[in-house]
């Protein structure tokens, strides 16, 4: 059963906090923040405790648009992505390895692609959904 860590508001999610919780998975979770904080992809990455979520989650985005919502989980990180259903036909044509992501259930009119992050091959998939995201409108 999977576990949503950093359920403690007055615990900052820091780089050793996340270093602890997600152990050999950090080295994945510290390439994927680098790699998306350079100029090419210019996202940042910003932590708020949400009461009503009662967890600390992080908005990453690039200048005022969300690109997507990342939680810290017993083994892994999450990575939620929102689309409407117009992005459907785009997102098929990037030709992402389906067992990266699952598709939730809409909420309104948004559909959730949700990544669980566990190893470094699942990076450049991510990069592709990044780079989407950031495009689309």
């Amino acid at each position: 059963m999977e576990k949503q860590l950093l359920r403690e508001p007055e615990i900052f999610p820091s780089k050793e906090v996340l270093k602890d919780l997600l152990g050999d998975v950090y080295e994945v979770f510290d390439n994927m923040e680098t790699s998306l904080v350079r100029d090419e992809y210019a996202l940042t990455f910003n932590w708020v405790y949400y009461k009503d979520a009662k967890s600390w989650l992080c908005k990453v985005s690039h200048k005022n648009k969300t690109v997507f919502w990342l939680s810290i989980w017993e083994g892994f990180f999450k990575i939620g992505f929102y689309f409407l259903e117009r992005h459907l036909e785009g997102i098929a044509a990037l030709q992402i390895d389906e067992k990266n992501y699952i598709i939730g259930k809409e909420i309104g009119k948004s559909i959730p692609f949700i990544f669980n992050i566990i190893d470094k091959m699942q990076l450049p998939d991510l990069l592709k959904m990044v780079t989407f995201k950031k495009q689309s409108k």
